[in-house]
């Protein structure tokens, strides 16, 4: 197969590393879409997205549509004649009319194994799900949510330890190598394409950032899903003396308790060398926090929140799910 004529549409650092592995092997990538640079930080100054920052280096056209759906956007996208359009997290709509400009249509990196966990956010719900794997799938595009028939997949198991960042890490390099090797034998992947049944599926909705509140009634293994889950984007927090504390860092414990859900069991302090902890009462088992975050703070081990705010974090005293308790 002669080489293709490549249009990229993608997002945020999952999607550039993509977009850098289809440079870096030598795709010919005539185009970049990506969302329009969005307001960010204290001066709300206009920030570029990684892949289009990845682009602009390579010096490759850049395109930043508000939408798709208009005869202005689609007939733009056309006049660029592209074999195949590769979309990873780009995070717009692609109307029908759209998916059909392209010779050898759209296709799409997701990062599950499909129909498990179509739609936005399918990291951080096969972790809050307790999935024991995941993995990339290469998806020929079609009008659905994430429906399309399967190019080609890669599975990963999940551990115990992997928060978001390290499966997000994990399931890039994946996707890279799932992409490439699609490319590379691309017709007879797509005539051997194969279609998702649809009784499987489960919907990966965006999480709220209401989700991040820890539930202490819940059990240690459930809030410590929901801790590695959180990671970076809409960290896990509770409540403790009217202040509202991150949960960057923590793990379940063995064994039994008697007090309240939220409830500081204990600081486990061993030898200066060796990590602190707390250990806090759930509804079911007990969790070890490990590293927290204190309003206008920067994160913290527990050992050195020891050192510095050692009379809120006494035995005894109880995380709440609300602000003023």
């Amino acid at each position: 197969m002669s080489a293709l004529k490549i249009v990229f549409a993608g997002t945020p650092g999952f999607a550039a590393r993509h977009l850098d592995a289809l440079l870096s092997s030598g795709h010919n990538v005539a185009a970049v879409y990506t969302q329009p640079d969005r307001a960010a930080g204290r001066g709300k100054s206009l920030h570029a997205s990684p892949v289009k920052e990845l682009a602009l280096k390579h010096n490759i056209p850049v395109y930043q549509p508000q939408s798709l759906k208009s005869d202005e956007a689609q007939a733009e996208l056309a006049k660029l004649g592209a074999d195949l359009m590769i979309v990873v997290a780009y995070g717009l709509l692609l109307p029908k009319a759209v998916l059909e400009i392209p010779a050898r249509g759209c296709i799409n990196v997701h990062a599950s194994l499909l129909p498990r966990w179509r739609g936005a956010a399918p990291i951080e719900r096969a972790l809050l799900a307790g999935d024991s794997e995941t993995g990339i799938t290469i998806m020929q595009m079609d009008v659905g949510l994430d429906t399309g028939d399967m190019l080609y997949t890669l599975s990963t198991p999940i551990s115990a330890s992997d928060d978001r960042v390290s499966l997000e890490n994990r399931l890039a390099d994946l996707g890279c190598q799932a992409l490439l090797h699609t490319l590379g034998d691309f017709d007879t992947l797509q005539a051997k394409a194969l279609a998702q049944d649809d009784a499987e599926t489960t919907y990966a909705k965006k999480i709220d950032k209401t989700e991040a509140l820890i539930n202490w009634a819940s059990s240690a293994e459930s809030i410590g899903r929901t801790v590695r889950a959180s990671i970076g984007r809409n960290p896990a927090y509770s409540f403790l003396q009217g202040q509202r504390l991150r949960v960057l860092k923590a793990r379940p414990a063995s064994g039994s308790h008697k007090e309240a859900p939220g409830t500081i069991l204990e600081i486990v302090r061993t030898d200066s060398k060796s990590p602190a902890f707390i250990s806090v009462a759930c509804g079911n088992g007990i969790l070890m926090l490990e590293e927290l975050q204190l309003p206008g703070k920067n994160p913290a081990s527990v050992r050195e929140l020891l050192n510095s705010y050692g009379s809120v974090f006494t035995a005894g005293n109880c995380f709440s799910d609300q602000e003023n308790t």
